[in-house]
């Protein structure tokens, strides 16, 4: 009976090494593909593809930067997905947020922007660009690891505004360190205060007055997704954020308001010439599967779409991964 079985199964092994040597032959025949190493561009315009090794004081302004980040999404038209509606952005004055702000308000939105007092004049030039759209917009200066300031914050978003729909947590503190034992308890509780301390203020100060179909929407990072080696403290509060996201999901789902998370990749904004090296800065984004760092307008709808209920209304919890490689999550 073995004898049998052993003839039987013969010409599925030869079949098996026929298909092999095939192979082989292609393999032999067809030269080793080049590593790819040309940037893709895939969206509505071409994004710069080379970047400055400029280098940044904190918190780092973007009035100062070189090459400026790219907000205004001039192919995004706006339909209205959220008009008549209140929000406020942390961090709103440069980078995503900015860019957020300024589709929230090409949407139909009023936008508070919460920022840092250094940082006037990247707000103010947001600001401009909100009315530029047609909404309007208030500026609110201020720490976000101050309770106090966090409750006034909102208050004065409603007075002006009325009312308040969402809530964007973006503001963040980073700084690389070659090792743990290099972050200071300082520097430790800056971190954590700013990053995940600062969005549970926010949200604890804002969900009194939001109301069916309003939401709340938290800057993750891929860092969060698979650590940094040398952004641990950062890290450990962006996925910190990522679970706090879903926790606050389910807390208030029974309300209507929904939480959600986007996790970007790299993203040119003026975190990251305020924070690493200038050679560093030169090759930040490459590692992407895109090859290329991204700019905050390739950021800023994935957060029009999280926020508009007629877009993400039966959505919550979840963390939205843009991170310019497959397999983020």
């Amino acid at each position: 009976m073995a004898s049998t079985k052993k003839t039987a199964t013969r010409p599925l092994v030869e079949r098996h090494r026929a298909i092999q040597r095939s192979q082989d032959a292609r393999d032999r025949a067809t030269p080793a593909a080049p590593k790819k190493t040309k940037a893709v561009q895939a969206g509505a315009r071409v994004q710069p593809e080379t970047l400055t090794g400029q280098k940044l004081a904190k918190p780092g302004r973007e009035k100062d930067m070189a090459l400026r980040p790219r907000y205004t999404a001039p192919g995004y038209q706006g339909s209205g997905k959220l008009a008549g509606m209140s929000a406020i952005v942390t961090g709103g004055d440069s980078g995503i947020g900015r860019a957020v702000a300024v589709l929230f308000a090409r949407e139909g939105a009023d936008v508070a922007i919460v920022y840092l007092s250094a940082e006037k004049a990247d707000a103010e030039e947001t600001q401009a660009a909100i009315e530029a759209e047609g909404r309007r917009c208030l500026l609110i200066a201020g720490d976000v690891r101050k309770s106090a300031f966090c409750q006034r914050a909102v208050e004065r978003t409603v007075k002006a505004f009325g009312r308040l729909d969402v809530l964007v947590n973006n503001a963040a503190f980073q700084m690389h360190a070659d090792a743990l034992e290099d972050i200071s308890d300082e520097r430790l509780d800056l971190t954590l205060q700013t990053n995940i301390g600062g969005y549970m203020r926010m949200a604890r100060a804002a969900l009194p007055h939001m109301k069916n179909g309003a939401s709340i929407i938290n800057t993750g990072s891929r860092t969060g997704l698979q650590g940094s080696k040398n952004l641990i403290d950062y890290s450990a509060t962006k996925g910190a954020i990522h679970a706090f996201t879903k926790a606050l999901a389910l807390n208030v789902i029974d309300r209507g308001i929904r939480v959600n998370a986007v996790a970007p990749g790299p993203v040119w904004t003026p975190l990251n010439p305020a924070d690493k090296k200038a050679a560093d800065v030169r090759k930040f984004g490459k590692e992407t599967d895109f090859k290329r760092v991204a700019q905050p307008e390739e950021l800023s709808p994935a957060y029009v779409f999280l926020a508009s209920p007629v877009c993400a209304g039966y959505i919550t919890g979840i963390v939205l991964p843009v991170t310019g490689s497959v397999a983020a999550i």
